[in-house]
């Protein structure tokens, strides 16, 4: 099998650019086959939008990329919330690992 077509720097890429972020993190939480991704967006295009409304944005702008892998899960902050909840946390808090052993869902080689 080749290489993924959706990468951690693709998906980046394409969030960064569509949703005017100005931070994203990416994890492929498939050990590199590029199958299940959790983010991170940070993007002042959030303000004022409820949790719902902020996803289906996200959805929306990544649709061809999320038809083509298993599993997504995304964190979508607008900037103020993101620098509130890293002075909460004492640092950078990263995207959602929920349901990951060690950062990795379970039943991969990664």
């Amino acid at each position: 099998m080749g290489e993924p077509t959706i990468t951690e720097t693709s998906l980046k890429a394409a969030l960064t650019e569509r949703l005017k972020a100005v931070h994203v993190e990416v994890t492929d939480m498939s050990g590199g086959c590029g199958q299940s991704f959790t983010t991170l967006i940070v993007s002042p295009t959030f303000a004022g939008l409820n949790s719902l409304k902020r996803h289906r944005a996200v959805n929306a702008a990544l649709k061809d990329e999320i038809a083509a892998i298993h599993a997504w899960s995304a964190k979508c902050q607008t900037p103020e919330e993101c620098e509130r909840d890293k002075a909460k946390h004492g640092g950078d808090e990263g995207p959602p690992m929920d349901g990951t052993v060690g950062g990795r869902v379970e039943g991969t080689d990664a």
